[in-house]
C-alpha cells in the first residue's frame, strides 16, 4: 500500500456544531475512504506560501469523496480559528489520509464496544457509533459523553436519537447540567465512570478520546476498576 500523499479538497459544507465549533464537509477527489475512527492531516497554505498542517479525526467512514470533519476552535489556535470562523463553502484546503491504524473499529469484531468522549473527541466516536448503525452488525455499543454543557455538546441532536435506538448513552457535564437534570455536575471520577460502562467481566473493547488529562484519568479508572489495559484504547490532544 503506498503512503498517503497531500490531496486537493474543497470545502462542501460548513455548519454551526456548537457556538465554538463547525462541521466540515470536505469534497476530495480520489479519496480512499477509511476506517471509522482514523484521522487525516490539514494543510493550510497562504498567499505568501506560508503553510500550517494539523491532525483532525474524521467523523465520517466507508468509501466515497466526501470526508467530514468536526473542528472546536482552540484558544489562540491558528488553523481551528480559520476552520471554525473563517473559511466557507468553496475555499480550498490539503488533505491527507486516512491515517491511523490503531483507533479503529472493525464492524467484524462481537465484542461489546464501550465508547468514552471528552469535548470534540467524540468525533471519531461518532464516526464507529454511525458505522454500527448504518451497518446493523457489530456487537453492542455504550457511550460516555462528557462536556461543559448541554451548548457545548457536538452533534448533541444525532446522539440524542441514537440513545433513541439501541445504543445507550450517558451524559456528564462538567460545570453546568440542563433544566430538570438530576444527576450530578463535576469532572467524572472512578465511581461515574464505572456506572456508566461495561464491567470488566464483559470484556469490551473501549475507545477513550478527548483532552490528554480527561483520558489519562479515565483510562486510569478503567484499569484500576479490572479492565484489561491492552483493550483500552486512547486518543488524545492538545493541553491537559
Amino acid at each position: 500500500m503506498s503512503a498517503p500523499r497531500w490531496m486537493p479538497a474543497r470545502v462542501a459544507e460548513a455548519v454551526p456544531s456548537t457556538a465554538h465549533a463547525r462541521v466540515l464537509r470536505l469534497a476530495v477527489p480520489g479519496w480512499p475512504g477509511n476506517l471509522p475512527g482514523q484521522h487525516l492531516d490539514v494543510r493550510l497554505t497562504a498567499e505568501d506560501g506560508y503553510q500550517a498542517e494539523r491532525s483532525y479525526s474524521i467523523a465520517s467512514s466507508g468509501p466515497g469523496e466526501l470526508v467530514e470533519l468536526a473542528v472546536d476552535e482552540v484558544v489562540d489556535g491558528e488553523v481551528s480559528h480559520y476552520l471554525v470562523r473563517v473559511v466557507e463553502p468553496g475555499d480550498a484546503m490539503e488533505v491527507k489520509g486516512p491515517l491511523g491504524a490503531y483507533f479503529v473499529w472493525d464492524a467484524g469484531d462481537p465484542s461489546p464496544v464501550q465508547l468514552v468522549a471528552g469535548g470534540s473527541g467524540i468525533v471519531p466516536l461518532l464516526a464507529m457509533l454511525r458505522a454500527r448503525v448504518a451497518g446493523g452488525v457489530g456487537g453492542p455499543f455504550r457511550l460516555l459523553y462528557s462536556v461543559r454543557s448541554a451548548a457545548d455538546a457536538m452533534y448533541r441532536d444525532e446522539i440524542d436519537a441514537l440513545a433513541s435506538g439501541d445504543i445507550e448513552v450517558t451524559w456528564a457535564y462538567t460545570r453546568a447540567a440542563p433544566d430538570g437534570w438530576g444527576g450530578r455536575v463535576g469532572r467524572l471520577g472512578p465511581t461515574e465512570v464505572a456506572a456508566a460502562t461495561w464491567p470488566p467481566d464483559q470484556k469490551p473493547l473501549t475507545y477513550v478520546c478527548g483532552p490528554t488529562g480527561f483520558v489519562e484519568a479515565a483510562a486510569d479508572a478503567l484499569v484500576a476498576a479490572g479492565h484489561d489495559p491492552l483493550r483500552v484504547r486512547t486518543e488524545r490532544f492538545g493541553g491537559r
